[in-house]
């Protein structure tokens, strides 16, 4: 759940939630108090009487001893004077936190309660007996008190008047119970929503934010391998995906790095290598030269061309390198131009033909595009990947009568070479890997054929900033078929799809031509 949507509901139930359980509690508290009050007083009371109108609640309470002092006062107002009588009343009222008080003319005659005197100066005159409470006032004061008055005369003909006082700050023990329980109510339905909110909000955002902390931590410390996941939906989870990401790429960024100087080191102990043989060579037929081992001119003239051969092979060596740093930096110039594929494949053709006649190895071309095909390219680049194809394929060339084929395709937008030979061939587990830059199958037997490894990783390069693809097939003891596509002149192609035999595995395995 989105963290917003839940930070709404959050603030919804908190509101919400309380009110609803609240009023609830309330009414079955109140509902409850109300049949308490019928069942100890006699006194019927609906919900809503007892919260808007509880000094009404009070008022009937002592209703029943208020008819029954009125009855008398019409009736038999000189019962009024018996004091047992008048006691046996306010004995009933004080059950009901009320008590009677009785007035001659302006001395009071009879008071039912030992703080009675408080009230004296606030009691109605005689005939002032108008109420707003059914036969009941309130009477507002330091000790407010609910007076019902009833007036009457006594046998000498004195005025006299009968109040029943009732303590309004002392409710029924059902009110003063229920209010107490309403109020325990409301407190632990604030806390338990707060609770079940605390709970649901930490399982929501502050667990994943200790999930993320620990990953952070773990990074810090190195481990690359702890992993977490999230809610997609979340955006703390989106965050825990992001983390993951990123721990994945900072993972691969690191291994690639570490395979990167591992290759490096592999690099440099080959290049040592393949310097060391020719370096070993040229000083050896220097020496020849020098001590005079070489004493008649055929002697000399074929050690200084062993000396001049080796050390073209350094210069080339030495190149491959610089040019290699230039083209992974991508700061190799390229110059596009427009050229007529025919020409200009055909051309490349007749300079390599006379290297493979000098070789022994047979070359055959065809040519299956439509004349006046163009393509964009920079005409040195492409040259030197059609020489990198050809001069790795020719090292791997193990029969004695070798073969090379080189096909020229119309491919729709494209245009498709294919250089096969019929070499040795490339193990199946090697021939994802072998445009990898430093890439060596069977490093070991390429040791002694010398080269960096570099000569396709650079005809991959080349070719993709052409805007094409290049993959090889390969059967052991077979050949080998390096294909690769080029965009047409003034085409807009569709992506070019050209499936390798197979996918590389996660595992970078040593090994594949280079």
């Amino acid at each position: 759940m989105a963290l917003k949507e839940r930070l709404k509901i959050a603030f919804i139930i908190i509101i919400i939630v309380p009110i609803i359980m609240m009023c609830l509690s309330g009414k079955v508290i109140i509902e409850y108090m109300s049949m308490s009050l019928q069942q100890t007083y006699g006194v019927e009371a609906d919900t809503m009487q007892v919260i808007t109108n509880p000094l009404h609640i009070l008022n009937r309470v002592t209703q029943g001893v208020y008819n029954q002092l009125k009855l008398c006062a019409i009736r038999n107002s000189e019962k009024l004077e018996d004091t047992g009588y008048l006691q046996e009343l306010n004995e009933e009222l004080l059950e009901k936190y009320s008590y009677l008080v009785l007035r001659k003319e302006d001395t009071v005659y009879y008071a039912g309660a030992e703080d009675a005197s408080r009230v004296f100066s606030i009691l109605p005159e005689f005939g002032n007996s108008n109420t707003d409470m059914d036969g009941g006032i309130y009477v507002g004061d330091k000790h407010p008190v609910l007076i019902k008055q009833q007036d009457f005369y006594f046998q000498d003909g004195s005025e006299g008047s009968a109040f029943i006082v009732t303590n309004v700050n002392v409710l029924v023990p059902q009110l003063k119970d229920s209010m107490i329980q309403i109020i325990i109510c409301i407190v632990v339905i604030i806390n338990l929503t707060a609770v079940v909110l605390i709970l649901w909000l930490y399982r929501g955002i502050i667990r994943p934010l200790n999930k993320l902390k620990k990953a952070t931590n773990e990074l810090t410390v190195g481990n690359l391998n702890y992993s977490i996941s999230g809610d997609p939906e979340d955006e703390i989870g989106q965050l825990c995906e992001d983390f993951e990401n990123m721990r994945i790429h900072m993972k691969e960024l690191i291994e690639e790095r570490l395979q990167y100087e591992e290759d490096s080191k592999e690099l440099i102990s080959n290049i040592s290598h393949d310097l060391k043989t020719p370096l070993t060579a040229i000083k050896g037929y220097a020496e020849g030269l020098i001590d005079g081992i070489a004493d008649t001119p055929e002697k000399m003239e074929k050690y200084v061309k062993t000396i001049y051969t080796k050390a073209n092979d350094m210069s080339v060596l030495v190149d491959e390198l610089a040019f290699f740093s230039k083209i992974d930096s991508n700061t190799v110039p390229y110059n596009f131009t427009k050229l007529d594929a025919n020409d200009y494949f055909s051309d490349c053709i007749d300079e390599l033909s006379l290297d493979m006649e000098v070789k022994q190895i047979a070359l055959e071309y065809e040519n299956e595009i439509p004349a006046g095909t163009r393509i964009s390219a920079d005409a040195e680049q492409l040259k030197r990947v059609v020489g990198n194809i050809i001069s790795n394929s020719v090292k791997y060339l193990d029969k004695e009568k070798g073969h090379f084929s080189v096909r020229l395709k119309d491919a729709g937008d494209f245009i498709r070479m294919e250089l096969e030979d019929n070499g040795s061939g490339i193990a199946a587990k090697d021939l994802p890997y072998i445009f990898d830059r430093f890439y060596r199958a069977d490093a070991s037997r390429n040791s002694k054929k010398g080269g960096t490894g570099l000569g396709l990783a650079i005809a991959k390069k080349i070719i993709e900033e052409h805007g094409g693809r290049i993959w090889a097939e390969s059967q052991v003891g077979i050949g080998t078929k390096i294909c690769f596509t080029l965009p047409k002149y003034g085409v807009q192609p569709k992506k070019e799809v050209a499936s390798e035999p197979q996918e590389k595995e996660k595992k970078h395995h040593k090994g594949g031509k280079g």
